[in-house]
């Protein structure tokens, strides 16, 4: 019931554009305070690596082994991917254009954050998002989404049809 209402409802659609719109200046804000203020993330990381120790670690050893040998030793690819990566996700969800995929890069940025032992606003935003994520095309209604998704829904379905006939020939 609240699945259908979610994917189905004008009323839903707004109660979204008000969350859509609250993770996107989130995003926004936090990436572009990064890009603009000289973001490093060595300390964070390691910071997190620290919360990896002890009778009951924050950090769990697979994400402290992936920080080790994956973000530490990437960091300067990770000090691009996450300031652009946060601003480029608070720009769709705020336009509403491919907002599901930019709800669920959100959450995964979201999780990152958290399995790095920090908390903040990221669980709230998590919920929030996936309110989105089970709201598919119906959270970007009001946003450019509206227009984008059932063009991209033609053109695959000419493209298929397309396949189909030339397969069949």
């Amino acid at each position: 019931m609240v699945v259908k209402w979610l994917r189905e409802h004008v009323s839903a659609a707004a109660v979204l554009t008000v969350f859509r719109l609250y993770l996107g200046y989130e995003w926004f804000m936090a990436g572009w305070h990064k890009v603009t203020g000289g973001f490093d993330a060595t300390g964070f990381l390691k910071g997190a690596l620290g919360k990896a120790t002890g009778e009951h670690p924050a950090v769990q050893g697979w994400w402290a082994s992936f920080i080790e040998h994956v973000a530490l030793p990437n960091v300067g690819f990770f000090n691009f991917l996450v300031p652009w990566g946060e601003v480029l996700v608070g720009i769709a969800l705020l336009l509403g254009v491919f907002t599901t995929f930019a709800a669920l890069m959100g959450a995964v940025m979201n999780f990152a954050f958290m399995f790095s032992g920090t908390t903040s606003t990221n669980p709230q935003m998590v919920l929030l998002t996936f309110f989105i994520l089970v709201a598919g095309a119906n959270a970007g209604k009001f946003g450019i989404d509206r227009w984008v998704i059932p063009y991209l829904r033609r053109y695959v379905s000419e493209y298929q049809n397309k396949r189909k006939t030339a397969s069949t020939s």
